[in-house]
């Protein structure tokens, strides 16, 4: 008993020692909580280092509490790689930008907000750089959103770096570098990112007279840019000739693509130098560059490449140069998938009055497979009043002029020229002969050989398809295209792209000057009005052009006398006699003026056998293009939902949230 009583003793004494709980009805018993407010600290994120402050603040704008939450987050982890991922650059504009918002600057146990102007300026000048690599802008660099206005008391997280960038330009001053990065050539492969920051640097050097443009995406959603060049290089001028290149087509073929990316860099840095021949071409033509219609087929051909270059012998790695990469995502073949207008041409030669011009796409067409590569190229080709054109191959050395479907009644390979095949030999002959060994027998190469002469070869004759670009050019608007084959390596070694452009630099140059070749004029009606939609006729050529918009039109000839002839109904014809000289390099102007008159019944019979110009006008009238892709995104919904960027698996991390923010098209 005494036991017991001896225990309990010593737990009352125990209970009794200890601190009284906090009771709330008991006054003076428990004290407040006091909550420790956040104190400036020391700037510790070792990316962040070099900002011009030393002091930051917890919990940061983005609400991580502590140094070690930011550290652990999408948002530092992105800061530490994104002078990589961006190829240098906008760095360290972009890892500043993003330090200013995960350490914010603080002064006197306050923190400050990072200016808004900083903010809009290195995303207006830096957000392609994100497009090219197929990354959303950084939701932590909304301007909006982070950054405040002068008004607020803001500070310029750029400022350190302004400085030494302004003592550069003052050094760059007295010892100027030879040429500026965006124009300089680098003779090698470019990746679909890296053509894309190309492009865009190239505008940015000389925005005065080029700017880019897209005209669509690829299957798998890569954007197909267009760069153009002249004085005013956003829209058309009056009586200033549009040409275009196209490149990688198929692409498992290279060599047009990088040609066309170089040749960019050429035209901005060579006008930017004062080359008078570049200044003249651009002073008087707009130029339209579109190096790669098939970015997916490329992504494919270069991982091809890549497994097929594993040996190590002395002369390094060799490229392999089949059909991998060669269609498009869909499979699709794209220069087979244009509208086949020239079986229309030859089912029709025979009738009185035919045409082979303006030639309206059938509405079968649309309810087959189109590509939507395909289908951006047409509304380019639609949109533009081109005049002359080349599209860039490989597995051959040739230049391939229409038509490309064979006459034969079974398609076999035959010569089947157009009612233009004088001005296309010509156009064919010059690049050939301006390119540096085309034109010469001991460069024959590929099945061409046995056809070809002289480095040109007529496409039915060398191989028959139907549904090519160039065929479509011709017959459907007043472009003409040739076909360059630039060599039977479809993927060569990077140390001969150097070799592959001074061969064919000067060609490049030399075929654009031609679009200034034949006639080009006005045709008014009386009040002095442009006429849209005027046949343009030469005597002995059974292919017309049609005046644009104001009237205007271009009308490739070759050197001799032509009888020229304008017609419209409603209006009376109108004919003149023109006399091109051999050396004539300039487009002869030849205005038309239009008088009202009574319409002619045997001119009424001959429209009504030909289709109408409302049928013409109608591209995808059933919207099948749209219900195409709408079908094609329903069966191919999980598996673009899989699909992710190639630097996607960087950022996940094990047990932690997915960066979704970081998708363009999440």
């Amino acid at each position: 008993m005494s036991i017991m009583l001896f225990i309990l003793l010593q737990l009352f004494a125990l209970v009794s020692c200890s601190p009284r709980r906090c009771d709330p009805g008991i006054r003076g018993l428990c004290k407040p909580t006091v909550e420790e407010k956040p104190k400036c600290t020391d700037v510790s994120l070792s990316y962040c280092d070099d900002m011009p402050y030393t002091q930051t603040m917890f919990p940061n704008i983005l609400g991580h509490k502590t140094r070690e939450d930011a550290e652990a987050g999408a948002e530092y982890l992105l800061m530490s790689v994104v002078e990589s991922l961006l190829g240098g650059e906008c760095n360290p504009e972009i890892r500043m930008l993003g330090c200013s918002v995960l350490t914010p600057r603080c002064e006197r146990q306050k923190v400050l907000r990072p200016c808004w102007t900083t903010c809009e300026a290195v995303r207006k000048r830096c957000s392609h750089a994100f497009d090219a690599i197929d990354m959303a802008w950084p939701y932590f660099l909304d301007c909006d959103r982070f950054f405040v206005s002068d008004e607020e008391e803001c500070y310029d997280p750029l400022e350190g770096l302004k400085a030494e960038q302004n003592e550069e330009a003052a050094d760059s001053m007295e010892n100027p570098p030879p040429e500026d990065l965006a124009t300089t050539i680098q003779f090698s492969y470019h990746t679909n990112a890296q053509m894309i920051t190309t492009l865009k640097k190239v505008e940015e050097r000389c925005s005065d007279i080029a700017t880019t443009y897209s005209i669509g995406r690829s299957i798998e959603g890569r954007e197909l840019l267009v760069i153009a060049f002249s004085v005013n290089p956003g829209e058309h001028e009056l009586l200033e000739p549009e040409l275009k290149y196209i490149g990688n087509v198929h692409g498992n073929e290279v060599l047009g693509r990088q040609m066309l990316i170089y040749l960019a860099q050429y035209l901005c840095s060579e006008y930017l130098l004062g080359n008078e021949r570049i200044q003249k071409l651009i002073n008087t033509t707009r130029i339209h560059i579109l190096p790669s219609m098939n970015p997916d087929g490329y992504e494919v051909a270069v991982a091809g490449v890549q497994d097929n270059t594993g040996n190590d012998d002395e002369e390094g790695p060799r490229y392999d140069s089949s059909n991998i990469g060669r269609n498009n995502a869909q499979n699709v073949d794209l220069n087979r998938n244009f509208p086949d207008l020239t079986t229309i041409v030859y089912s029709r030669r025979k009738r009185k009055g035919a045409r082979t011009d303006h030639i309206p796409i059938p509405d079968y067409y649309w309810f087959g497979k189109v590509a939507p590569e395909t289908y951006a190229v047409m509304k380019w080709i639609r949109s533009i009043p081109f005049v002359l054109s080349a599209n860039f191959h490989g597995g051959d050395m040739v230049v391939s002029y229409p038509y490309d479907l064979s006459k034969h009644p079974l398609e076999r390979n035959m010569f089947s020229p157009t009612p233009d095949d004088q001005i296309f030999k010509f156009l064919a002959k010059t690049y050939a002969n301006a390119h540096e060994s085309m034109h010469l027998e001991s460069a024959k190469c590929g099945s061409s050989a046995s056809n070809s002469q002289r480095g040109i070869i007529n496409g039915a004759q060398w191989s028959s398809i139907a549904g090519s670009m160039q065929d479509f050019n011709y017959l459907h608007t007043n472009c003409f295209e040739v076909t360059v084959e630039l060599g039977c390596d479809k993927f060569p070694p990077e140390e001969e792209l150097f070799i592959a452009w001074h061969d064919n630099h000067d060609a490049l140059i030399t075929y654009m000057e031609t679009a200034h070749r034949g006639i080009k004029g006005i045709v008014q009606d009386e009040e002095g009005n442009g006429i849209k939609g005027v046949r343009i006729s030469v005597r002995g050529i059974r292919h017309d052009v049609t005046t644009a918009e104001n009237g205007e039109y271009w009308r490739l000839l070759t050197p001799g006398i032509h009888i020229v002839s304008a017609t419209a109904p409603g209006y009376a014809k109108a004919m003149k006699k023109v006399h091109l000289p051999p050396r004539m390099y300039k487009a002869g102007r030849v205005d038309f003026l239009l008088v009202k008159a009574v319409p002619d019944p045997e001119m009424q019979v001959q429209d009504d056998s030909i289709m109408s110009i409302d049928s013409y006008d109608r591209f995808d009238p059933y919207n099948q293009y749209e219900r195409y892709t709408l079908m094609a995104d329903v069966s191919q919904n999980q598996e673009l939902r899989e699909e992710k960027p190639w630097w996607w698996n960087y950022f996940v991390q094990p047990g932690g949230p997915a960066p979704t923010w970081l998708l363009k098209h999440y």
